[in-house]
C-alpha cells in the first residue's frame, strides 16, 4: 500500500531553497530582458496582469491549503475530516490510509475546481475583459499583442485554477523536494521559452505564452508524481466516500481562509487597480517591479515556513508541541535574518543593478523603498503565525483580514480622491499612498495580533509539558 505523509528533512528545505534561488535568479535574469526591451508603459500593464492573476487565484477561496491540511491529516491516519480541530492519531501504531476518504476527497477537489475555472472563465471574459479595455485606452504601445497577451492570460488563468488541486496533493502527501524539482523545471522552461520570444518581437505576448506552456508541463508532471500506478490501484480497489460530505467537513474553514485571502489582496493589490485609475502606466510600473522584487525577497524569506508547513498538521495530530515550538523559533529567525540581509543589499545595490542593464523603469525612491521593507516584514511575520494557528484547522483571522482590505481600499480613496475633493486640492500623483494605505491597516490589528496568539498558545503548552 502507498505510504503517508513522506518524511520531511534536509533535503526538503535544500530543495525548496534551491529551487527559490533558482526561481529567483531565473526572475533577475528575465527581468533585464523585460526592462529593456519593454517600455514603461508595458511593464504597467504586465503588472497588472500579474494583480489580475492573483485576483483569480483567491477564486479558489481557500480550498487548496485546506485540502492539503486534510490530505495530510487522511495520509497521518485521520479516518474523519472534522470542521474544527483535528482527529488525534495513535502514533505508536503504523499509518493506515483511509483510501475511501481520499479517494472521496480526490473526487471532491474535481468537482470544485471544474466548476471555479468555469466562473474564473465568465468574470475574465466579461468584467475582467471591460476593464482590460479600459486601461487599453491609455496605452501608447502595441494593441495587438496586448490583446493576443490578454486572450491567452485568460487561458492560462482558467487552467491553472482547474488542476490547482495538484498542488495541494503534492504538499498534502509532504513530496516537496519533488515540488521543488518540478518547479525548477517549469521555471526554467518559462524562461526560456520567454527570452527567446522577447529577442523574437512579441512583447507581451511572449511572457504570457512561456506561462501558458510552462504551466501545464508543470501539472503535467504533478500528475504523474502523485498518481503512481500503486496509488492508482489502491484508489481503484475501494468505492470513495461521500464528496458531498467530505467537502461539507472541509468548506466552513476554507470560506474563512478565502475570505482571508480575499481580505489579504485587497491588502497588498488594490493599490495596483485603484492607482492605477488616478496614476500613469509609469508610476504603477515603478511601483509594480517594486513589489515584484519585494515578492521574491518575501518568497526567500519564507522558505522554511513553506517547507515545513505539511509537518505541522501533523504536529497538531500527534500533539507534538516541541516540534511546534521549535519550527515557530527557526521560521521567526529565518525570516528576520533575510529580510536585514537581502533589504539591505537591495537599498544599497538596486539602482545601481538597473543603471547597468539599462531598465526603461526604476524601483521606488530609497526613503519609500525602506518603507515598504519594513511593512513587508511585519506582514509576513503576521502571516506565517497564522499558519501556524490555521495547522490545528482554526481560522480566527478571516474577519480581521477583511477589515484589514476593507481600510486599505478607504485609505486609498481617502488619500487619492475623497481628500483632494473635499479640500479642492489637485489630484496628487505620489506613490505614498500605495505604500502607507496597507501599512497602517495592518499595523492596526493583524500585525501584533497572531504573533501574540500562537506565542501565547506555545508557552501555555511549554510549562504544561
Amino acid at each position: 500500500m502507498t505510504e503517508g505523509i513522506e518524511h520531511i528533512g534536509r533535503k526538503d528545505i535544500a530543495w525548496s531553497y534551491a529551487s527559490t534561488i533558482f526561481m529567483v535568479g531565473a526572475g533577475v535574469l528575465l527581468m533585464p530582458f523585460i526592462l529593456n526591451k519593454m517600455s514603461a508603459e508595458t511593464v504597467g500593464i504586465w503588472n497588472i496582469f500579474q494583480t489580475i492573476t492573483l485576483l483569480v487565484m483567491i477564486l479558489d477561496f481557500g480550498f487548496r491549503p485546506s485540502f492539503a491540511r486534510n490530505v495530510s491529516y487522511i495520509l497521518s491516519g485521520a479516518n474523519h475530516l472534522l470542521r474544527e480541530g483535528v482527529e488525534n492519531v495513535d502514533t505508536t501504531q503504523s499509518v493506515q490510509i483511509n483510501y475511501p476518504l481520499l479517494k472521496g476527497a480526490l473526487k471532491a477537489m474535481r468537482l470544485l475546481y471544474k466548476w471555479l475555472a468555469i466562473g474564473a472563465f465568465a468574470i475574465l471574459s466579461t468584467a475582467g475583459t471591460a476593464y482590460f479595455l479600459y486601461i487599453l485606452n491609455k496605452y501608447t504601445g502595441n494593441h495587438q499583442d496586448a490583446i493576443i497577451a490578454w486572450i491567452l492570460l485568460i487561458a492560462i488563468n482558467c487552467y491553472n485554477l482547474y488542476t490547482l488541486y495538484y498542488d495541494a496533493l503534492l504538499l498534502g502527501k509532504g513530496y516537496i523536494k519533488r515540488s521543488q524539482q518540478i518547479s525548477i523545471l517549469a521555471q526554467a522552461i518559462y524562461l526560456i521559452v520567454a527570452i527567446s520570444l522577447i529577442y523574437a518581437g512579441l512583447g507581451l505576448t511572449a511572457i504570457v505564452s512561456a506561462q501558458l506552456l510552462s504551466t501545464i508541463i508543470r501539472r503535467v508532471v504533478m500528475y504523474h508524481v502523485f498518481f503512481t500506478s500503486e496509488m492508482k490501484t489502491a484508489l481503484s480497489a475501494v468505492e470513495e466516500q461521500d464528496s458531498h460530505a467530505i467537502l461539507s467537513a472541509i468548506y466552513p474553514n476554507a470560506i474563512k481562509v478565502g475570505l482571508t485571502q480575499l481580505g489579504g489582496f485587497f491588502v497588498t493589490r488594490s493599490a495596483i487597480f485603484i492607482g492605477s485609475a488616478f496614476l500613469s502606466l509609469e508610476a504603477i510600473a515603478c511601483y509594480g517591479i517594486t513589489i515584484q522584487v519585494m515578492d521574491i525577497l518575501s518568497r526567500c524569506a519564507t522558505v522554511y515556513y513553506q517547507t515545513i508547513s505539511p509537518k505541522l498538521a501533523q504536529y497538531r495530530t500527534e500533539n507534538n508541541w516541541t516540534a511546534l515550538r521549535q519550527s515557530y523559533i527557526i521560521n521567526v529567525l529565518s525570516l528576520v535574518a533575510t529580510f536585514v540581509v537581502l533589504g539591505t543589499l537591495w537599498i544599497f545595490l538596486g539602482d545601481w543593478a538597473l543603471g547597468i542593464i539599462h531598465s526603461q523603469t526604476s524601483f521606488v525612491p530609497i526613503s519609500m523603498l525602506v518603507v515598504m521593507l519594513v511593512i513587508n516584514l511585519l506582514e509576513q511575520n503576521h502571516a506565517t503565525a497564522a499558519g501556524f494557528i490555521m495547522a490545528d484547522n482554526r481560522i480566527p483571522f478571516f474577519i480581521p483580514s477583511l477589515a484589514s482590505g476593507a481600510a486599505t481600499i478607504f485609505l486609498l480613496l481617502l488619500f487619492y480622491y475623497l481628500l483632494p475633493t473635499i479640500y479642492y486640492l489637485p489630484p496628487t500623483t505620489s506613490t505614498w499612498p500605495l505604500i502607507l494605505a496597507p501599512g497602517i491597516a495592518q499595523l492596526a490589528y493583524q500585525n501584533w495580533k497572531w504573533p501574540s496568539v500562537i506565542i501565547k498558545e506555545l508557552r501555555q503548552h511549554q510549562q504544561t509539558t
